[in-house]
């Protein structure tokens, strides 16, 4: 065990602490530790504990926590200062890492970091803003480790918001034709995420198709040879693409209520397109 409880440091703009290729029996153990540098732990071999506790890490306009290939069974920052400097966890492995939001600095570097646990529990809406202080922009890669951590304690419904997050995130690096497609997919159903709004544009698409065509029922083709009108199965005719009850063909509307059935069959193609996709990316989370 390398035990540096309460030490303090002190080498400002270069490095405070090296322990780089660091191999212990069992802990570093840095409670209260006070660093004023760089504290270097690249490449750390820790088969138990990394408790930094309480402690202070402070090197402003560099990096504060350099711990990147580092692999332990727990790094803890419970009740640590807000570290002032960047913090670089890149391709590290953790079995349980606890940090509260409060800890992490303005830039980090997560990289392909991997954890088992990340603990205190938090909803996922105070852990998403630390993935986007990422140096390198958008990395799926932290998405999805937050998202898996979710779903192993049962937190399905997070795990959705973090994945639906993950995909507005990479929709901001996108061209805008791309964009807009994407602003489509999530207005309309969540982009997959969000089934129970597409249902409700499909139910409000139909009850306004339902309501003008019943007070204003479109003209026959052909005179005699039509079934009957019925405004919800006309509507429903309009927006859903495979199927046919046989109005739509039969009856068209003149004047101004072409152009509602116009949008009525463009916004059916796009809800079945958005629904097809968000099915397709739900399959692929399997």
């Amino acid at each position: 065990m390398v035990n540096l409880q309460g030490a303090s440091l002190s080498h400002p703009g270069d490095t405070a602490l090296d322990l780089q290729t660091l191999t212990v029996g069992s802990d570093l153990i840095a409670k209260r530790l006070h660093a004023e540098g760089m504290v270097n732990l690249r490449g750390a071999r820790i088969p138990g504990q990394i408790d930094l506790s309480r402690a202070r890490l402070s090197n402003p306009g560099g990096t504060a926590l350099h711990a990147s290939s580092c692999t332990a069974a727990e790094i803890w920052f419970r009740e640590t200062e807000p570290i002032k400097g960047i913090v670089n966890l890149r391709h590290s492995q953790f079995d349980t890492l606890y940090a509260t939001p409060k800890v992490w600095p303005d830039v980090v570097r997560l990289e392909n970091l991997s954890y088992g646990t990340l603990t205190p529990p938090l909803p996922a809406s105070l852990r998403l803003p630390l993935l986007e202080r990422e140096q390198e922009g958008y990395l799926p890669h932290g998405y999805e480790q937050l998202a898996a951590a979710y779903r192993r304690i049962g937190d399905d419904a997070a795990a959705r918001t973090v994945q639906l997050a993950k995909l507005r995130h990479h929709r901001s690096s996108l061209p805008w034709y791309l964009k807009v497609w994407g602003f489509l997919q999530d207005g309309l159903v969540g982009y997959g995420f969000r089934p129970l709004r597409a249902a409700a544009w499909l139910v409000a698409l139909l009850a306004v198709g339902s309501i003008v065509f019943g007070i204003q029922p479109p003209p026959e083709l052909k005179k005699g040879e039509s079934p009957g009108f019925n405004p919800f199965f006309y509507t429903l005719d309009l927006l859903l693409p495979i199927i046919d009850f046989g109005q739509e063909k039969a009856y068209k509307p003149q004047h101004g209520y072409q152009y509602l059935a116009y949008t009525l069959i463009i916004a059916g193609w796009i809800l079945a397109t958005t629904i097809a996709a968000g099915i397709t990316r739900a399959i692929s989370r399997q």
